[in-house]
Formats: structure tokens, C-alpha cells, sequence
């Protein structure tokens, strides 16, 4: 407070106040207080001459406290309040003024929108600060580094099942790519990681975490021990036939990027999916595709380095021989196999004591030796062994009272247990 009227200031204000007092006691001139204030001489003899009439207050402006002439009106605040809680009313402000304005019509800022939830006492949006970490500045080139996780969440709400969204994001640029699975496992990594190949190209590196899919955890063979190699899981072993190198994170923070967009996600991409009725997996990806090149223009962002780094797919390389599961089994001497318990019988008169079960990303099953594939046929029904009818055996005969066991039994008792007592 200051002066004789009472008039809430800024320091700013403040700080004015006590130049142009200076002015008027003729202890400043103008053209020094203009420039120590930033104003014009003109703007300081008009603003003392309104202080000398109406004190302190007359530093005010003149439209304080009064209705901005841009302000909306209140049938339209209360048109937008309605809608939020109608339609919108676990969405941020950010993406309810993005909804208002797609489909309602109505065009609000989304500070404004900020302002007027938390005047209604809405304040569901507010964030928790976080502890700060470490920043790590992004990789120079597109394809150098893409982060890789699979996120289990309630997607579709009450309106469907359980699934795991796949995602991919660039380092360098932020570009999303994902698919929604039933689970999170081998086939879904292959088939979604083959559908990124086909649509960018290999990757020079990717950042997974230690989920047992991404990272073997196996004690290593004794071939293995012997060649001085660790055991791989199946989806590293793809990878590194690709070329691609594989790096895996220490903790859900270092691959902050995509545990980020997570966040983004099952905030919006759920929200979005509700106002669309998206209830299953095919419905999922065909939103996903059209709504994810819409989310990359708006947030990807331009790379250091113009060069791209993903490695066009090799003429002549098929993926399905790489990005498939391959098992070594033995096989017998009927040329038969036995995989999954199922029994195999490969038609092929080959010289061999392993070949390679190659479970295919389409459900088929191959058996391949040295690059070759083998014929072979299933065997649904196993044949039974015919069993050899013998005579019962006749239950053993107690032994007679002189048998000799009966003789050494008693001499240990009277041996070894103290004599009755009279």
C-alpha cells in the first residue's frame, strides 16, 4: 500500500512511483526520469500531473479493474463449462480447447480454458513436480537411435479387452510408430518391428529395457561358455542378423522418451479413441494410422543433421527367415522331430543330428537345414506300442518263524534295547 490512497501495486509500480516523486519535488529532472523509467519525457509531465490531481492512484490505468472489451461473454463461458463437463470432463485444457474447436466449433485459448476450470474449482489437470534428472541431448542423425517398449494399459476403457500398445520413436526427430497387440511377447516385437523396416528402413541402433523378450536371461550352455558367447533372446538374434544394434536401458528413466510418450498417450490417444467408439484391436490400427502421421507433423521435430541413417531393406533379403523364432531340435533316427510336442516327420534323407524349427510370424511352421527348407509332414496320431500280456505276480510269502531274519532281528533287540524292568 502507498500513499494516503490505498491502491494495490506491483514492484514495477513501485519503483515508477518513487522516480516521478522525485520529479515532482524537483529532485529529478524529466528527461533523467524518462530515461531511467523507459518512457517519454511527454508520458512523464502527463503521469505527474494526474498523481498532483488524484495521488497515488492516478499511476493506475485507466482500464484497471474494468471488463476487457475482448472478454467473452458469460453465456459462452457457460456454454463451454457445460460441454467440459458433459462431454470432456477428464480432459486437460490443452486437448479440450483442441476438442472445442473440432467439434463444437468454438474457438478458446487453452490458458483461458486453464483459468476458467480452476475458478470452477477443477483442478483434476494439475501435475505432480518431479524430481529433475539428468537431460540427454538428442542424437544428431534420424535412424541412429530409436527407442522401443510396449505399454500394458486399459486402452479401450471399459468398452473392450486389455492390450499393449508397440511403439517406436526416433531420437533425433521424436516420429512415432505403433501398433496395439493382445500381448507383449516375441511375435508381437518381430511383426511390429518388421512393419517399422518396411516403412522407414533399419535403424542403425535400438534402446529396449530388460523385459525378457528384448533381453535372455538363461544361464549360458556349455557350447556357449566354451565359445565365449551370451545367451541372446530370440528378438537380439534377429536384430543382430539385421545389423542392428541393440542397447538396453538400466532403468525405465533413460529411456525417458518413450516412457514419456506413454504418458502422452494413455491421456490422449485414450481420449481420442473414446470420441471415436474404438472397441477392438483392428479398429485400434486403422485409428492408429490415421492418427498418428497427424501427431508426428505436430510434435516431431526437425534433426540436427539432415542425413538419415536407416538403412534401406538389401535386395533378395527375406525378413520372414529372419524375424521368425528358430529352434534347434535333434533329429532321430526315423528322420522324425519333436517340437512344442508335436512330432514331425521330415521326408528328406539327410545326413544331419540337428535341423532348424522356424516358427513364422503368419502361424506356419518350417524346418530348415543349412539355409534349406525340408519337407515334412505331421504326425497327428503317434502309433502305440503293442504291449506284451504277462502272467500277474504272486504278492510275496511273509518269511517262515525260523527264516533267519527273524533269528537276527532278535538278537539285535536284546542287543540294543535295555532289559524290562521287574
Amino acid at each position: 500500500m502507498v500513499g494516503e490512497d490505498k491502491v494495490l501495486m506491483s514492484v514495477k509500480e513501485l519503483r515508477r512511483l518513487a522516480v516521478l516523486h522525485q520529479v515532482m519535488e524537483k529532485k529529478l529532472g524529466q528527461l533523467e526520469a524518462s530515461r531511467l523509467l523507459g518512457l517519454t519525457d511527454r508520458q512523464i509531465r502527463r503521469i505527474v500531473a494526474r498523481i498532483q490531481v488524484e495521488g497515488d492512484v492516478g499511476l493506475a490505468h485507466r482500464s484497471r479493474g474494468k471488463r476487457s472489451n475482448r472478454a467473452f461473454d458469460e453465456r459462452k463461458k457457460t456454454q463451454v463449462l457445460g460441454l467440459y463437463a458433459k462431454q470432456y470432463c477428464d480432459f486437460g485444457p490443452t486437448l479440450a480447447a483442441e476438442k472445442l474447436k473440432e467439434r463444437n466449433g468454438i474457438r478458446i485459448s487453452d490458458e483461458t480454458l486453464r483459468l476458467w476450470l480452476l475458478e470452477a474449482g477443477i483442478t483434476h489437470f494439475r501435475r505432480r513436480k518431479r524430481p529433475h534428472r539428468a537431460w540427454r541431448e538428442r542424437k544428431p542423425h534420424r535412424g541412429e537411435l530409436i527407442q522401443m517398449d510396449g505399454s500394458h494399459h486399459a486402452w479401450f476403457e471399459d468398452r473392450g479387452p486389455k492390450c499393449v500398445l508397440m511403439a517406436y520413436v526416433d531420437d533425433a526427430t521424436g516420429r512415432v510408430y505403433g501398433r496395439f497387440y493382445p500381448y507383449e511377447g516375441t511375435i508381437p516385437a518381430m511383426d511390429s518391428f518388421k512393419r517399422y523396416l518396411r516403412r522407414d528402413g533399419i535403424p542403425l541402433s535400438v534402446y529396449l529395457d530388460k523385459h525378457s523378450t528384448y533381453k535372455a536371461w538363461a544361464k549360458p550352455s556349455l557350447a556357449e561358455q566354451l565359445a565365449g558367447r551370451k545367451p541372446k533372446s530370440q528378438f537380439e538374434r534377429a536384430l543382430e542378423d539385421l545389423g542392428v544394434a541393440v542397447i538396453h536401458a538400466d532403468s525405465p528413466q533413460a529411456k525417458g522418451r518413450i516412457e514419456r510418450l506413454f504418458g502422452t498417450f494413455q491421456d490422449r490417444l485414450i481420449k481420442e479413441m473414446r470420441l471415436a467408439n474404438v472397441r477392438n484391436l483392428d479398429d485400434a490400427n486403422r485409428f492408429l494410422s490415421g492418427y498418428l502421421p497427424i501427431y508426428n507433423r505436430r510434435f516431431s521435430v526437425k534433426p540436427v543433421e539432415s542425413v538419415d541413417l536407416h538403412r534401406p531393406i538389401p535386395a533378395g533379403l527375406n525378413l520372414d527367415n529372419i524375424l521368425c523364432i528358430k529352434t534347434e531340435r535333434t533329429l532321430r533316427n526315423d528322420f522324425t522331430v519333436i517340437h512344442n510336442g508335436r512330432l514331425y516327420q521330415v521326408h528328406a534323407q539327410i545326413r544331419a543330428a540337428s535341423v532348424l524349427m522356424e516358427e513364422r510370424l503368419d502361424g506356419s511352421t518350417r524346418i530348415t537345414h543349412q539355409g534349406k527348407r525340408l519337407q515334412y509332414q505331421p504326425i497327428l496320431v503317434r502309433p502305440i506300442r503293442e504291449t506284451v500280456k504277462t502272467k500277474p505276480r504272486k504278492p510275496p510269502k511273509p518269511p517262515a518263524p525260523n527264516h533267519p531274519w527273524h533269528r537276527s532281528f532278535k538278537h539285535w533287540r536284546e542287543k540294543t534295547l535295555p532289559a524290562p524292568i521287574p
